[in-house]
Formats: structure tokens, C-alpha cells, sequence
């Protein structure tokens, strides 16, 4: 008798550990692939942080007054702001984060953004909203609005 209720408890965690449907699929997807940025800024790997973007001319990327077009132009932007001489990236962390599918090739993400820096006068942080499209290879960010 102990034995089954043992294998009851096991196999009900279980489930409640594993995505239910195709939408909290989708969302444990996309929270990786921006874990896997997080993971990629603090080792300081532009090109692998920005593996989580669309590689595409068309994307797009709005910060302040600044609109940057196309996946090249972003990664410039973040070396010339981060890896240029006498810059820093900081470690890198996301958090409150809310992750809404709106179809099954496309979600909005919004959250808060905190750069720590080994100058606590230079931390900052803000809001941003992105925007997902599901691709063959994946979830990518097609827009991102950062503040």
C-alpha cells in the first residue's frame, strides 16, 4: 500500500512538473531562450546572447530615441555600447517577467532588465517588451522596446 501511494506521489509531481499544453510549452520555451541570453551576456558572448534575436534585416530594436533595423546592426549597437574601450557588460539579470502567447507562432514578453556593474554608480535597469515569432528553429525575438 505504501509503495502505491508512493508511486501516485511520484507520478503526480511529475506531471504537474511537465508543460500541460502546446501554450505553457511555448511559454517554458521562450523563458529559455531568454535564460539562455542571460547565461550568454554574463559569460560576455554578444553573438551567442544574440542568438535569441531573429537574424534577419528586419528586425527591430527601439531603445530611448533610437531605432536599430536588422539582427547585424543590433549586435553592432550592443559591442559599441558594451564591448567598446572602457566599456563594461556587467552581469546581466531578468525578472518579473510575463510571457503571453497570442497564437502559436507569436508572443509578447514583459519584464524588467538589471545590469549590475563592478561600479555600483553605473548600475541600471528598465522595462522592456519583446516580441516572439516561433521559426523551424525555434522561438526568436522579431521586435524588442527596451527602456
Amino acid at each position: 500500500m505504501t509503495a502505491i501511494l508512493v508511486l501516485v506521489l511520484v507520478a503526480a509531481m511529475s506531471a504537474q512538473s511537465q508543460p500541460k499544453t502546446d501554450q505553457e510549452k511555448s511559454k517554458a520555451a521562450i523563458r529559455d531562450v531568454l535564460m539562455r541570453q542571460v547565461d550568454a551576456w554574463n559569460a560576455h558572448n554578444l553573438e551567442r546572447f544574440l542568438d535569441g534575436y531573429w537574424h534577419s534585416p528586419e528586425l527591430t530594436f527601439f531603445s530611448g530615441n533610437d531605432v536599430t533595423r536588422g539582427w547585424k546592426e543590433t549586435l553592432e549597437r550592443y559591442r559599441a555600447k558594451y564591448q567598446s574601450a572602457g566599456r563594461e557588460m556587467g552581469k546581466l539579470d531578468f525578472y518579473d517577467l510575463e510571457v503571453n502567447v497570442l497564437a502559436p507562432d507569436a508572443a509578447v514578453v514583459y519584464g524588467h532588465w538589471r545590469l549590475t556593474m563592478s561600479d555600483p554608480k553605473k548600475n541600471s535597469g528598465g522595462l522592456f517588451t519583446l516580441v516572439f515569432r516561433k521559426f523551424p528553429d525555434g522561438w526568436k525575438i522579431v521586435h524588442d522596446h527596451t527602456s
